[in-house]
This record gives structure tokens, C-alpha cells and sequence, in this order.
């Protein structure tokens, strides 16, 4: 049997290792994770609750058409209905969208460093991926971005706020962006961090959707929401790309589980607005310390900083894995000498920032 070739350039997606195992690695009875922006609050209390009061029936095969759910976060957002689709988190709507729009001969343009599922499953689908580095202070080079469209470009990808560096687009080069994006090409825009940008800074891509049919926006429960193990999110656009993404799309691609959770959580402000709040105070705490021992971060308007490091990032992940903390070292995503840290809680983080200082008088304090 023969694969499609691209496949052998390719990897599997490869996650660190688990808990249990570095305890027994390390000795170690605490470990704190801090490297796949999962929210340290948990999830909302009335999830946990309505799922114990019933469970749905697992036996059925859940609604297809996501009907309640979908119903409510259409009134929630202001769109229609037929706006909406749902996947297995973004990661699966990046691939339906690849499975739509690509195919060999057509091409592609990111940033880098963004998301590398952009790129993984563009590079599926037979196209070419043009990755344009971001600028200096972190963000999407825009201008460079338009001049790499071509006549086979199909999507262009963009990230905000873009992970794993923070930055957020701003409204003013999003919006030049759009008026001379042609029209030939899907904006693909990922906002899996939406519920972390202060409001300041929230451009409202939604608002354009109506007077621009190329353009796609996407969003997720799995981080602000807490539901990353039940893995769902969506997509909103006009209706003609929504109907064909449908598709392609599975009959039956979110549990029904899933979308009880999702449809409680929806309606819990409080938990969204708490956790809010609890990572602006963490975020600027954890800057304050990062500035006392003299390390750099890029702008982040996320539950993560992407931390510039004096040595390699990878001997700073080492050094806090050894010690029970857990953070994602930047030459895993292209970025070296940095590593991206998660912001936990309160506690956690004050115990990072300890074992960091210890880093810093040992190793660069000489």
C-alpha cells in the first residue's frame, strides 16, 4: 500500500510526557503543568453540575446538527444559524477547511511562528505553505503576507491572538488587510484566545462577516472555557462556506457530551469573567518578576507569555522539569532561546517564579 507522499516528510503530532510518568522520573509528588494554555481554573461549576444531575444517552449517536447548542450560541453571538459550524475544537475546522478549499497545485500563506496545524494539514491537501516571518515585536506581518497571494493562493491564515507568541492584529492593519485581500481567498481567522483580549484591543472580526464572504472566523471551548478534554468548537461565516465545509464534515463529529457541556458553559459569564480577571492579575504579576530579573516576553494578550531566555529555552524547560514544573520550550515551535509559559494560578506561579529566580542566580549570576 502507498501513502501519499507528503506523509513521509511529515510527523505525528507528539505531546510530552505525562504526568505519573515525570513524578517517577523525577521523584517528585507536585507537578505543575504550564505548557498547553489550559485554563487553571477548571470549568464552570454549572457544567459540572448539570452533567451530574444526567449524563446524555451514549448508546445514541448524538444530534448531527449540534441543534441546541447551535441555537444558542447563534442568539448569543448575533449570527444565523446556518452561520455556524461545529468540530472537534478549531484543530478540526482548520482541517475541514483544508479538505475544502486545497489541493495539489494551489497554495497557502501563514505566519511563522503561528499555529502548525495551519501547515500540517495544508501540506496534506498537496499545497504549498508560504510562511512569512512575523516582525520583529511578534506580529503578522500583514503588508508581506499580501504580496505572497498569487492566483493559486486558496486561504490565508491568520492568528490572533497568535500562539504562541500573544500578539493580537490590530484594527487598523486588519482592516487595510481585508479591503485588499482578493477575493478569491478564504481569510481563515483563528481567535482561539478571544476571551483573553482586553476589550481594548478586540477588533470585532465577527461585525465584518456580513460585507465580506471570504472570510471565516474561529473559535473553541477548550481554553477560557475549560473544555479542552471534550474537544469542540466552531466556526462562524457566511452560509456558502458553511455549507460546504457540511460536506466534508463527519456526521456525527461532536459527542453529545460535548454539547451539553459547551451549551451550559455558554451561558456562564461569571466563570468567563473570573478567569478574565484572575489571568490579567496573574499575567501582570508574572511580567513584574520577569522585569526585576531583567528577562524579556513579547506582548501578550493570552493565558500564556512567551519568555525570551539568556541560554537555551530547552535547558530552562529541563531545569523546571526537573523540578516539577512544565513549560513548552520555544525550539519546539521555531522560536529558540525562548520558552512559552502557561499562566497558572496565583500559587503556582509564585512557586515558578521561585524556582526561576533560583535558575537565574545559578546559572547567569555568576
Amino acid at each position: 500500500m502507498e501513502a501519499k507522499p507528503v506523509l513521509s516528510q511529515l510527523t505525528p503530532y507528539k505531546q510530552g510526557k505525562q504526568t505519573k510518568e515525570i513524578q517517577q522520573e523525577f521523584g517528585l509528588e507536585r507537578i505543575v503543568k504550564l505548557a498547553s494554555n489550559e485554563n487553571p481554573y477548571g470549568y464552570s461549576n454549572q457544567v459540572k453540575e448539570a452533567l451530574l444531575q444526567g449524563l446524555p444517552d451514549f448508546n445514541i449517536y448524538p444530534d448531527g446538527y449540534t441543534a441546541e447548542l447551535r441555537s444558542a450560541l447563534a442568539n448569543k453571538l448575533e449570527v444565523a444559524e446556518s452561520q455556524l459550524v461545529f468540530g472537534s475544537g478549531t484543530e478540526e475546522i482548520i482541517q475541514m477547511l483544508c479538505r475544502t478549499y486545497l489541493a495539489p497545485g494551489s497554495n497557502v500563506v501563514t505566519a511563522t511562528p503561528t499555529f502548525g496545524q495551519y501547515k500540517h494539514y495544508s501540506l496534506i491537501e498537496g499545497a504549498e505553505v508560504k510562511e512569512i516571518e512575523v516582525t520583529a515585536d511578534g506580529y503578522h506581518a500583514l503588508d508581506k503576507m499580501l504580496e505572497a497571494i498569487d492566483e493559486k493562493t486558496r486561504i490565508i491564515w491568520l492568528c490572533s491572538p497568535n500562539n504562541p507568541i500573544g500578539t493580537v492584529i490590530p484594527k487598523e492593519a486588519f482592516e487595510a488587510f481585508l479591503n485588499n485581500c482578493p477575493k478569491h481567498v478564504l481569510i481563515a481567522f483563528d481567535e482561539a484566545y478571544f476571551e483573553y483580549v482586553d476589550p481594548e484591543a478586540n477588533i470585532d472580526v465577527l461585525s465584518y462577516i456580513k460585507s465580506h464572504n471570504n472570510l471565516i472566523v474561529m473559535r473553541t471551548f477548550s481554553k477560557a472555557y475549560g473544555l479542552a478534554g471534550l474537544r469542540i468548537g466552531y466556526g462562524i461565516a457566511n452560509h456558502m462556506i458553511i455549507d460546504k465545509l457540511n460536506v466534508v464534515r463527519g456526521p456525527f463529529n461532536t459527542t453529545s457530551i460535548a454539547q451539553q457541556a459547551a451549551l451550559v458553559a455558554l451561558s456562564d459569564d461569571v466563570f468567563i469573567t473570573n478567569s478574565y480577571e484572575k489571568n490579567k492579575t496573574v499575567k501582570a504579576s508574572f511580567k513584574n518578576f520577569l522585569n526585576q530579573i531583567g528577562w524579556k516576553y513579547f506582548h501578550s494578550e493570552t493565558n500564556f507569555l512567551l519568555v525570551e531566555t539568556p541560554i537555551s529555552g530547552i535547558d530552562v524547560f529541563q531545569y523546571l522539569l526537573e523540578r516539577g514544573f512544565i513549560v513548552r520550550p520555544g525550539e519546539l515551535l521555531g522560536i529558540p532561546k525562548t520558552i512559552r509559559v502557561s499562566l497558572g494560578t496565583g500559587e503556582d506561579m509564585e512557586d515558578l517564579q521561585r524556582v526561576l529566580l533560583e535558575f537565574h542566580n545559578e546559572a547567569i549570576v555568576k
